[in-house]
């Protein structure tokens, strides 16, 4: 889709469009883009990569695995814990991203996750339209995220709908971000980074720079919502590869679409049994392997290696 033409319709239309017509749409743009990507997804060799002078993970490991999870929603709020009780039931940690001003997002929610050993990230001021569109709305939006970002305590930034500016990103009081993807022709700015290893954005405006953390494993409504998958068998092929290439396994899942079980599932659920899957896959075929890892803790593991020269 042009940028532009899609610029237009994620910012002015979507909102005026009924929920159920804008899945249907977005199904149909889907499975016709699907037929002519298979060279870049889920897998482009290309980003596979290694960068200059890359030392490895910590203690040899063969790969880094990131969870992380999107409240894009208020309903998402209460599936927060049972979430995070699976994570821990595994032997993970994850970090979970809150839309400060689309719904309100309990102190002792928060607490709860950075009291367990979780993380807590800004998922953007709002939900709605881009916040890279225009310069001054971005500016005017950038000051309250610093606000949250300092009074929740938290290190990393993720855009809604993952849109990104990775020059004006820069004026975010963050250590991380989680904006972009290795690949990914699906998303509404569909420019990708072309690597599975985290890298540098230089400070350009007097300010230190950050991380960038792309995630590399498809999202879990792109896979089970829109493409409609009844397995998780693409996330176990992308997870093979970058095990293989020593790289950055980076997941983003979100409690909003997860069907719990109880009352029957909505139109924009799935079930639990997916996350509980991928999570039993990567503990017993790759125990020991992997370096298990909250996005401030790689982002801090990278600042202290010598940096590659990416941008």
């Amino acid at each position: 889709m042009d940028p532009k033409i899609s610029n237009l319709y994620y910012s002015v239309l979507k909102p005026l469009i009924p929920r159920r017509v804008q899945i249907f749409l977005r199904r149909l743009i889907a499975e016709r883009k699907r037929r002519g990507v298979g060279d870049i997804w889920p897998i482009d060799e290309r980003a596979g990569k290694k960068p200059p002078n890359w030392p490895g993970w910590p203690d040899g490991k063969k790969f880094a695995l990131v969870l992380t999870h999107d409240i894009e929603k208020s309903g998402g709020i209460e599936k927060c814990l049972p979430l995070m009780e699976i994570d821990k039931k595994y032997g993970f940690r994850s970090s979970f991203n809150f839309v400060p001003e689309d719904y309100t997002v309990p102190p002792g929610l928060r607490k709860r996750l950075t009291d367990e050993g979780f993380e807590v990230g800004v998922h953007g001021l709002t939900h709605y339209g881009n916040m890279f569109h225009d310069r001054k709305e971005f500016e005017r939006q950038s000051v309250q995220i610093n606000k949250y970002l300092k009074e929740w305590g938290s290190s990393g930034f993720r855009a809604p709908s993952m849109y990104h500016n990775l020059e004006w990103i820069e004026e975010l009081d963050i250590e991380y971000d989680t904006s972009t993807f290795d690949t990914d022709p699906f998303e509404p700015q569909p420019d990708s980074v072309g690597t599975i290893f985290p890298f540098s954005v230089n400070g350009k405006r007097s300010r230190p720079g950050y991380v960038e953390l792309p995630y590399t494993l498809p999202q879990d409504f792109l896979l089970f919502i829109i493409l409609k998958q009844k397995n998780i068998d693409i996330w176990k092929k992308k997870l093979d590869w970058i095990s293989k290439q020593g790289g950055m396994a980076l997941l983003s899942v979100h409690p909003d679409y997860i069907y719990f079980g109880g009352s029957k599932a909505g139109r924009e659920e799935y079930p639990i049994d997916y996350y509980k899957e991928i999570l039993n896959y990567v503990s017993y075929k790759y125990n020991g392997q992997y370096w298990q890892a909250l996005p401030r803790e790689v982002s801090r593991y990278y600042n202290s290696i010598k940096k590659p020269n990416f941008i």
